[in-house]
């Protein structure tokens, strides 16, 4: 029995890593179009007696405007160009914060989130945690940067029943992702902690001073580019 019991968790072990590696690597290059989160939404809707609404549209990261990309970063993960997918300061700035504040910060980075978003269901769990930490770590050595930033952008819920910055676009401003301006793409991240909570086109008091600092960081924070687009974009240089 207990050869048994070793032989198949080991095959089982065998199976999950082969599963998750090929997973992963396929999805660095194919667009994702549909999320376990969006799964759970539609069921969540279907059992409501409601009818599912699902409104996202893949685009490329070359037609989502760099404001929103700089706003993402400003919004959620200012060191998304440099850490390996753990931001060990946000972490702990997250843990000192949740002591004196009833509003609970989370300390994840965009590849934590985009991780989280693409492989593994939403609610809270240390197996969770533990999976977004083992996903999160390949996709940073699978993919580039520029790659867990446009799957991010292209997944991530920001509305009711809305994913992705396109569909939130076109949803709340009536123009294409890549004519987004800067402060429209700020109101759109300051919304992404609970964007069906808040709405970019109605903005609360709240919405409007978050959008505000957001604003700030994005001047404060170094100009978001990858490797590759000093070809696509020749007025703009990376700064050293």
């Amino acid at each position: 029995m207990f050869r048994k019991a070793f032989k198949f968790i080991k095959n089982f072990v065998v199976l999950f890593f082969l599963i998750s590696i090929g997973w992963v690597i396929v999805d660095r290059f194919v667009p994702v179009m549909v999320t376990p989160l969006m799964l759970i939404r539609t069921a969540e809707s279907i059992f409501s007696g409601e009818t599912p609404k699902i409104s996202k549209k893949w685009v490329p990261i070359d037609k989502i405007s760099h404001n929103m990309i700089q706003a993402a970063v400003a919004a959620e993960d200012d060191q998304f160009l440099h850490h390996h997918g753990f931001s060990f300061e946000a972490i702990n700035e997250a843990i000192e914060h949740n002591k004196r504040s009833r509003r609970i910060r989370g300390g994840s980075t965009i590849s934590q989130q985009t991780a989280k978003n693409v492989f593994l269901w939403p609610h809270r769990s240390y197996v969770r945690k533990g999976l977004e930490a083992y996903f999160t770590v390949l996709i940073e050595l699978f993919w580039s940067k520029e790659r867990i930033m446009e799957v991010y952008l292209n997944v991530i819920e920001m509305g009711d029943g809305i994913y992705g910055v396109e569909a939130a676009s076109m949803e709340y401003f009536g123009k294409h992702a890549s004519k987004l301006t800067k402060s429209e793409a700020a109101l759109i991240a300051a919304c992404l902690p609970n964007p069906r909570r808040f709405n970019p086109a109605h903005p609360s008091g709240y919405i409007l001073r978050r959008q505000g600092r957001i604003m700030a960081m994005m001047n404060r924070i170094e100009p978001v580019y990858f490797e590759h687009w000093e070809f696509k974009f020749p007025k703009h240089k990376k700064r050293k």
